[in-house]
C-alpha cells in the first residue's frame, strides 16, 4: 500500500528553504556533467590518505587493515545514501549545510558549514605539506632545505589558479587528476597480480597471496593493532561526501548524484581493498614503512626504479587532486554561509564567471599555515599526523550531522521519504548503527598518544564556533531565521501527522 501521489507533495516553498535565492541574487551555475561528478566522487575519496597513509595502517594492523577499510566504507556508504536522498528531496539545496539548517535549525547550518570548511582547510594544509616536503623533494632531491616553504607557496598559487576560471575548469582539472589516479591504481593491481602469479622474487622472498595470512596471521597485531588502524584509515575516506558539495553546480542531479553514490561500494572494493591486497601479496606487510608510500616501496623493492618514479608522480597528482577538491569545497561552503548571513557578505560575491572568488582567496590565505609549519620544521609525517587526526574528527562531526538531519527528515517529511526514488536502504536502523560506529571511532582515537592529543584539541574548534554563533545570533536576521524555522518545523509536523492518518490508495 502506498499513499496517493497528491499526498506526497510538500507545501514548503523555495523561500522557506535555506539556500533558496532571489532571481537576481549571486548564484552558482550548473556546469558539471555526469563524467565530472563521477570522477569528482572518485577523486575526492582517493588522496593522500590512501597513497601516503596506507603505509602506516599496514604497519600497525597488517592484513587486517583490509577489514578496516571495508567496515569504514560500508558505514560511510549509508551516510552518502542519507545525504543523497535529502539533497534530491529539494532542488533548492546547494549542499548539506543547507539541509542541516533546514531540518535541524540555523545553528546546525552554522556549525556544519564552518566545521566542513575547517575540515577541508586542515586537509588541504596536510596535502600541501606532503606535496612540498615529500613528493616534490623526492622528484628534485638536490633542492636546498629553504626551498620547501617556497614550493608550498607555488603549490598554493597553482591550486588557486586552477579554481579561478570557471567551475567547469575545476571539473575538467579534477576529471583528469582522478583519471591519473584510477589508471595508476589499476596498473598497480595488474602489474602486482602478474608479480604474484609468477612468484616474483623480492628481497623478502617470492610474491604470494599467502603473505596475507602466513606472516603472523590475518591479525598479526591482535585486536589492539586492528583498532589502531581505524584511527589512520578514517582519514583515507575524507572527501567521500564531496559530491554533496557539488550538488548546486551539477547538471541533472536527479540522475547524476545517485550514480555517483551507488558507485561507492565498487570504488572501495577496487581502489582500497584491491590495491592493498596486491601490495601485501607482492611483499609481506612487515616490509612496509609507516612513513613512506607503499605504492612507491613496492616498485622500488621489485627493482623497477623508473616505475617507482612514475608512481611518485602519480602520488603527487593524487595529493594535488585532494587539495584541489578541498579548495573547491571550502570556497563553495563559505559562499553558502555568506548568503545565509553566517559569514561576511563579502564572501557571497561571485565573479562574472559565477565563481565565488573572495571565498576562494580566503582559503588560499588559510593554506599559508602549511608554509608556517614547514618553516618551523613540522613537515612530513609529524605535521601530517597532527592535522589528519583533527581533520578526521571534524569530518566525523559533519557525517553525524548528515545522519541527524536524515532522522529529522524522516520524522517531519515521511511523504517525501515515501516518494523518493533514491531511498536509503535500511533507513530505520542504519543511521543509529553508523552513529554507534562513530562512537567506537572516538574510543579508538584514544589508543595512541598523537591521536589522543588531536582528540583533546579538537573541542577548541567547536568552542570557537560556538562563540561565533552566540555573537551572530543576536542579529535581527538570525532571530527571524530561528522563528521561521520553528514555524516551518511545526507546520511540517502537522502535515506529517495528517499524511500518516489520511486514507491510503493502492497504486
Amino acid at each position: 500500500m502506498t499513499h496517493s501521489p497528491s499526498s506526497t507533495t510538500s507545501t514548503s516553498t523555495g523561500s522557506d528553504v535555506p539556500g533558496s535565492r532571489a532571481p537576481d541574487a549571486p548564484h552558482l551555475e550548473r556546469s558539471l556533467g555526469n563524467r565530472h561528478i563521477q570522477l569528482i566522487a572518485i577523486g575526492g575519496a582517493i588522496g593522500t590518505g590512501l597513497f601516503m597513509g596506507s603505509g602506516k595502517t599496514i604497519s600497525v594492523a597488517g592484513p587486517s587493515v583490509l577489514l578496516v577499510y571495508v567496515v569504514i566504507g560500508f558505514m560511510l556508504y549509508f551516510v552518502m545514501r542519507a545525504m543523497g536522498e535529502i539533497l534530491l528531496s529539494r532542488r533548492e539545496y546547494r549542499n548539506f549545510a543547507d539541509f542541516t539548517g533546514d531540518l535541524l535549525g540555523p545553528w546546525a547550518a552554522f556549525f556544519t558549514g564552518w566545521t566542513y570548511w575547517f575540515c577541508w582547510v586542515v586537509t588541504a594544509v596536510a596535502d600541501v605539506i606532503v606535496i612540498a616536503s615529500v613528493y616534490l623533494r623526492d622528484l628534485v632531491p638536490m633542492l636546498p632545505g629553504w626551498a620547501t616553504p617556497v614550493l608550498a607557496i607555488v603549490v598554493i598559487a597553482l591550486l588557486i589558479g586552477l579554481n579561478l576560471p570557471t567551475v567547469r575548469a575545476f571539473g575538467e582539472t579534477e576529471f583528469w587528476f582522478a583519471m591519473v589516479k584510477i589508471v595508476a591504481i589499476l596498473a598497480l593491481i595488474v602489474l602486482g597480480l602478474v608479480l604474484v602469479l609468477t612468484g616474483f622474487e623480492t628481497s623478502a622472498g617470492p610474491s604470494s597471496f599467502t603473505h596475507l595470512w602466513a606472516d603472523g596471521g590475518f591479525f598479526p597485531r591482535g585486536f589492539t593493532g586492528f583498532v589502531a588502524a581505524f584511527q589512520i584509515a578514517t582519514f583515507a575516506f575524507v572527501g567521500i561526501e564531496l559530491v554533496g558539495t557539488a550538488a548546486a553546480e551539477t547538471r541533472d542531479p536527479e540522475k547524476n548524484l545517485p550514480r555517483a553514490v551507488r558507485s561507492i561500494p565498487v570504488r572501495i572494493l577496487l581502489f582500497y581493498v584491491g590495491a592493498l591486497v596486491i601490495l601485501m601479496s607482492v611483499m609481506p606487510w612487515t616490509e612496509y614503512s609507516a612513513d613512506d608510500s607503499p605504492f612507491i616501496q613496492v616498485f622500488a623493492t621489485a627493482g623497477l626504479p623508473a616505475a617507482a618514479a612514475i608512481v611518485n608522480l602519480v602520488v603527487l597528482t593524487s595529493a594535488m587532486s585532494s587539495a584541489n577538491s578541498g579548495i573547491y569545497s571550502t570556497s563553495r561552503m563559505v559562499f553558502g554561509l555568506a548568503t545565509q548571513n553566517d559569514a561576511p557578505r563579502l564572501f557571497a560575491r561571485v565573479s562574472r564567471r559565477h565563481v565565488p572568488q573572495n571565498a576562494l582567496f580566503l582559503t588560499g590565505v588559510m593554506l599559508l599555515a602549511s608554509v608556517v609549519l614547514l618553516v618551523f620544521g613540522l613537515g612530513e609525517s609529524t605535521a601530517f599526523s597532527v592535522v589528519t587526526t583533527v581533520s578526521s574528527l571534524c569530518f566525523m562531526f559533519v557525517w553525524t550531522m548528515i545522519l541527524l538531519s536524515y532522522l529529522a527528515y524522516r520524522r517531519r517529511r515521511p511523504q517525501d521519504h515515501a516518494a523518493s526514488r533514491f531511498r536509503m536502504p535500511l533507513s530505520g536502523v542504519m543511521p543509529f548503527v553508523v552513529m554507534a560506529f562513530f562512537a567506537f571511532l572516538l574510543w579508538a582515537f584514544t589508543g595512541a598518544s598523537d591521536t589522543l592529543a588531536g582528540l583533546l584539541a579538537t573541542p577548541v574548534w567547536f568552542l570557537l564556533v560556538a562563540i561565533g554563533y552566540v555573537l551572530i545570533r543576536r542579529d535581527g536576521a538570525h532571530a527571524a531565521q530561528r522563528e521561521e524555522f520553528r514555524a516551518r518545523a511545526a507546520r511540517e509536523k502537522d502535515e506529517a501527522a495528517r499524511w500518516r492518518t489520511e486514507p491510503v490508495e493502492r497504486v
